[in-house]
């Protein structure tokens, strides 16, 4: 899984300019989805859906920070049960529930209690990026140190050196600026994120020999800072960037949400087309980066005999608007952020090969797949993905009408500059083959018929003409509401069971 990645920045999607030859070659030794959406538009509710298998509204992580609840089963709990070591190096973004595991007699640090507090994965190097200084003590992980131990000095040369380039004058020139994107960063390739990141993925797979295990191995890249170590820094210039989707219709006449979102900072810089002529390059060349530790992953893997019996999902948790929408960053429903890349290895002998499917996919559909892969059972009365194991081999997608996605924005300076509530900040979209509708509350409706125009630069939400459109995607919206996956403590056989019982447990009621 990467961090920030959008799908049509891989030439296995279509980039005219950014090659990506090793994830090219994993979609033709497998299936590529299209279109496949995330469940929540920013890291931490979607990286927690996809954990879970569950829709954000299900199971409440909703903005990053917030905690996934003690109780909520992941997919380190489903693997673990069928004998599976499941475990991280990288991020996850998820936050301990720690009133929640202590109410279990728990201890967050140790033990079962360190699960619940991981979402589900063993931290064999897990890694979270984005250190600032002031917080160095509590955020600081096992990179800061390898780079310490490597003799990078300072007290955060996760900022200093491997996400900073050198100014005119020697001083240092921090990544979290724009303007410092095309600079190379200090860090030597083979100590950058991205290249430490897969090595421990590589000591984790070295160690468990015929055990069969589970490695989410999680980049923070292209994530911001956008500034690559040598030579990635140099690989693309300003006649690689492709246009961005706008136009200045929607400037003139935009939806309250979405025009408070485009005054943010990042929307306002990635208006300009010479912050994105800097930018862009620098995210092109992590993502280049990325491509190159995949050939090595897929190498390591062929020599090691374990293409045969591995599965490999490649995937993000949402994308990065690099000023399409005159917008940056992530957050809202457009394509180019919600939309994620998904191409799946399956080593089975009936697998298809460099097949594409257009099927609509949500991520939470992961966690099903892999426990029918595996033989396990599927636990529908809580999962609330769907397996699309059957296209792998041939066979039909899960029969499905639309994908959702839900966004929480109480945290971000949008809703102050709309002047409405925590509780009020709330958005959820729908989306079938041809429709897109954003629901949000105290504020109308965003609607795109994106079969007449892709791009979503139409927002039809408030159009007379459209209400036909608008009440058919309300009521898949109320289908999905009601629908939601509450009763999770007891499965469906068992209620089955109870139900079909004449006089259950010698109880009369309501006899003569």
């Amino acid at each position: 899984m990467c961090d920030q990645l959008r799908a049509d920045y891989l030439s296995a999607y279509g980039h005219p300019r950014l090659a990506t030859p090793h994830i090219d070659r994993l979609a033709a030794l497998g299936t590529k989805f299209t279109r496949c959406y995330v469940q929540g538009p920013v890291c931490g509710p979607s990286r927690m859906s996809t954990y879970t298998g569950r829709y954000v509204m299900s199971h409440g992580a909703t903005w990053n920070f917030v905690p996934l609840p003690a109780g909520e089963c992941t997919l380190g709990d489903y693997l673990r049960a069928g004998g599976l070591r499941t475990a991280v190096t990288g991020k996850t973004h998820a936050a301990a529930d720690i009133e929640g595991i202590k109410r279990m007699g728990l201890s967050p640090d140790e033990g079962r209690g360190r699960l619940i507090a991981e979402a589900g994965f063993e931290p064999f190097a897990r890694d979270d990026g984005i250190v600032p200084t002031e917080k160095l003590e509590k955020r600081s992980g096992p990179y800061n140190a390898f780079l310490k131990a490597r003799d990078y000095p300072g007290r955060n040369p996760w900022h200093d050196y491997a996400n900073s380039g050198l100014g005119p004058n020697g001083e240092i020139a921090s990544g979290w600026y724009m303007r410092n994107a095309r600079l190379p960063a200090r860090v030597s390739e083979p100590d950058s994120e991205t290249a430490w990141t897969t090595d421990r993925a590589l000591d984790f797979i070295r160690e468990q020999g015929a055990r069969p295990w589970c490695l989410h191995l999680s980049y923070i890249k292209p994530h911001w800072p956008y500034i690559a170590a040598a030579p990635y820094h140099t690989l693309f210039g300003p006649e690689d960037c492709i246009a961005p989707v706008r136009s200045e219709r929607e400037r003139d006449d935009a939806h309250p949400v979405y025009r408070a979102f485009r005054n943010h900072p990042e929307g306002l810089a990635f208006s300009r087309d010479e912050v994105r002529r800097n930018v862009v390059p620098a995210y092109m060349g992590l993502v280049r980066q990325i491509d190159d530790h995949m050939g090595r992953l897929l190498a390591f893997l062929e020599q090691a005999g374990r293409m045969k019996d591995t599965m490999i999902v490649f995937t993000s948790d949402h994308g990065d608007f690099l000023g399409d929408h005159w917008l940056g960053e992530k957050e809202l429903f457009f394509e180019p952020c919600v939309r994620v890349p998904l191409i799946v290895y399956d080593p089975s002998g009936n697998a298809v090969r460099s097949a594409t499917s257009d099927a609509l996919i949500e991520s939470i559909d992961l966690i099903p797949t892999f426990l029918e892969a595996l033989e396990q059972p599927v636990p529908g009365h809580v999962l609330e993905g769907r397996s699309f194991l059957a296209v792998l081999r041939g066979g039909r997608a899960p029969r499905r009408d639309a994908v959702f996605s839900e966004l929480d924005y109480a945290f971000y300076r949008a809703r102050r500059e709309l002047g409405i509530g925590p509780r009020e900040a709330r958005a959820v979209m729908v989306r079938t083959n041809d429709r897109k509708l954003v629901h949000y509350d105290r504020f109308p409706p965003q609607l795109f018929d994106l079969s007449k125009e892709s791009h979503e630069l139409e927002d039809r939400g408030t159009d007379p003409g459209a209400e036909p459109m608008r009440k058919e995607l309300y009521g898949l919206l109320f289908d999905r509401m009601r629908q939601r996956r509450n009763r999770i403590t007891l499965a469906d056989a068992e209620v089955r069971e109870r139900g079909d019982r004449a006089e259950p447990g010698g109880v009369i009621v309501g006899q003569w």
